[in-house]
């Protein structure tokens, strides 16, 4: 095994990637695999770096009494000055040859901070901060950038190098000046226009198990999801009878269903193409650019109800969804199937600059993850609102379908006091969702994940016909709940909601107006980014006070069901294995970009999710 030439702790000169100069750096660990470095930098930059692109501290030291000037006298190494002229008034020659040596030091010193900036501008374009934004619900500062360095101007330590060697008199230091000004102006302006590619991850980096993760998981939720919905409509759905009957795909398939859904999925479309509701800016592209979204997620669910309560009043028989259930839910899978097929195909002709920083460039792993950021037809954004609209306003409409379905089948005047339960709980979730709708331009699913399989199935198939799983429990499987019980429910419910939205709106808050006065009192860690850390409120309680309320929430929807059968409780175990997940996720990002910082929040907030346990 060859040995290594840096030890841990030792600081060195790395050279960063894709130009031939050298920042100062330490050396955090060695690969005996790969044989790669991994170094921090002094902006707390962690990159992994080939041995022979690391140079010690020595090889560097001679150039400090060097002169990059390209005076003939100063590179025979001789320090005396003509005496016949003044010291402010060099010769012709040399002040020549030092605007000759500035001008390459203008060209050195561009070079640098374009390097030097491209890391904040091309957040993946290297292996720490590979997406645009932040992890959902752990950068709590959305304030302006202050690591873009203040409009591109010129950086410390490039400015040093333009200026050090310089044989320019005072009086010509202003007119220095207005040149370095005048460069940093040029700077900002190439920078604005340039076009940035996008570094695919490596394969190490592939979530989800990598090609084969994602291979079994396209294949194998659709298949689960059907097995779920058949043993919840069997007579005794315990797991011992496990596997249910399965019926014949053509039985399936029904034509009329796919329409019913298409029209549904267009009335939503509709819905969000009117021109009501403020329309606000997502978070900053790669590019610098900022999409625009409007907000009228709240109205498309007022105008959804209207429509579903005529159709009520004239006598639509809503009966036919429940008894067309497994027909509705392949036909959401199969559209979904299509959609992504049609995402991944258009996303082979977009631009580098709209690629997701998920993507990886292998086929099957960007079918999945999703190949374009923010796939867009005109200024119709097709994953924005396939997020919010059809699968979370549809889950509502399948809720009130089984409660109308519960009435007919169980002869009931009144809808059973668990069916009430339920759907009150989740109808108070999504009417939050859609009140706080913006605050979704902030999540990973938006700012990181691209569009593809994984959110059109989980928007479109799994959240409407998952999510509304104890409401279709109880249709075939009854449950009385006493009045104490339901009120212990209730309690747990609020309990939980209080905790969500508590913290989401801290968190959102703090992102728009960190200096707000009544956000005074909470205690922050800066970051080498120029954002801060919450320490204090709720998120001084556990790192994730959001996915604690989320899952008390859970648990209440479930409690209704009873504890006949562990089947209603899926819905529980399925989003506690989701958000761990998740909060794996944004452990794993955060560690990355923030380094010391994200160390201490850790010490100072120990508890992920659940205090006290975890």
């Amino acid at each position: 095994m060859p040995s290594r030439k840096f030890a841990d702790g030792e600081v060195v000169r790395g050279r960063w990637p894709g130009s031939s100069l050298y920042y100062e750096v330490e050396i955090l660990s060695h690969d005996s695999t790969s044989q790669l470095y991994t170094v921090k930098y002094k902006d707390g930059t962690e990159l992994e770096l080939k041995e022979n692109d690391i140079k010690p501290l020595t090889s560097f030291r001679q150039r400090k009494g060097g002169s990059t000037s390209s005076s003939p006298s100063r590179r025979r190494g001789s320090r005396s000055r003509s005496r016949s002229r003044s010291p402010g008034r060099p010769p012709k020659s040399a002040r020549r040859s030092a605007s000759a040596s500035h001008q390459a030091d203008i060209k050195e010193a561009r070079r640098e901070v374009e390097v030097k900036l491209t890391p904040l501008i091309l957040p993946f374009g290297n292996s720490i901060s590979r997406y645009n934004g932040e992890p959902e619900h752990i950068e709590r500062n959305d304030a302006p950038h202050k690591n873009t360095q203040e409009k591109f101007s010129l950086s410390q330590e490039s400015s040093y190098i333009a200026t050090q060697y310089s044989l320019r008199p005072r009086r010509e230091e202003v007119k220095l000046k207005e040149i370095d000004s005048k460069e940093e102006k040029y700077v900002a302006k190439e920078l604005a226009v340039r076009t940035f590619e996008v570094t695919p991850i490596r394969a190490k980096d592939l979530e989800f198990g990598g090609v084969p993760g994602v291979f079994l998981i396209m294949f194998g939720l659709p298949v689960f999801l059907f097995l779920l919905l058949l043993m919840c409509k069997q007579k005794d759905p315990s797991l011992l009878n496990f596997p249910p009957p399965l019926p014949a795909l053509y039985e399936l398939w029904e034509t009329r269903v796919f329409g019913v859904y298409l029209l549904w999925f267009l009335i939503q479309v509709l819905f969000y193409l009117l021109p009501i509701g403020k329309v606000v800016e997502g978070t900053p592209l790669i590019d610098g650019r900022r999409l625009k979204y409007r907000l009228n997620g709240f109205y498309a669910f007022i105008l959804t109800s209207a429509v579903i309560g005529t159709s009520l009043f004239q006598g639509v028989e809503f009966h036919y969804v429940y008894s067309h259930f497994l027909q509705f839910a392949l036909a959401a899978t199969v559209f979904c199937v299509v959609l992504s097929v049609y995402l991944y195909m258009r996303s082979l002709k977009a631009p580098r600059n709209d690629l997701s920083p998920a993507s990886s460039g292998n086929a099957v792993y960007d079918f999945f993850i999703g190949r374009e950021l923010n796939p867009r037809i005109g200024t119709f954004d097709l994953k924005y609102f396939c997020e919010l609209r059809p699968g979370l306003i549809g889950w509502v409409v399948i809720n009130l379908v089984m409660l109308l379905a519960e009435m007919k089948i169980q002869d009931r005047a009144v809808p059973s006091l668990a069916m009430i339960l339920v759907n009150s709980f989740q109808l108070l979730y999504v009417v939050d969702a859609l009140w706080n709708e913006e605050a979704l331009l902030t999540t990973m699913d938006i700012i990181h994940d691209g569009f593809g399989f994984m959110l059109a199935f989980g928007d479109l198939v799994w959240v409407p016909f998952i999510y509304s799983f104890q409401a279709f429990y109880l249709v075939s499987h009854p449950n009385e709940v006493s009045w104490p019980m339901a009120s212990l429910i209730i309690v747990l419910k609020l309990c939980g909601y209080v905790i969500f939205r508590g913290a989401n709106s801290q968190k959102n808050a703090f992102r728009k107006n960190p200096s707000d006065p009544k956000l005074a009192h909470l205690k922050t860690i800066h970051t080498s980014t120029g954002k801060n850390l919450l320490v204090s409120g709720w998120w001084g309680f556990v790192r994730h006070p959001n996915y604690l309320g989320d899952l008390i929430m859970a648990l209440a929807w479930s409690l209704p069901c009873g504890f006949n059968h562990i089947l209603p409780y899926f819905y529980i175990i399925y989003f506690t294995m989701l958000l761990v997940h998740r909060e794996a996720r944004d452990e794993y990002h955060c560690k990355k970009k923030y380094g010391v910082a994200w160390e201490k929040y850790c010490q100072r907030v120990p508890y992920r999710i659940f205090p006290y346990i975890y």
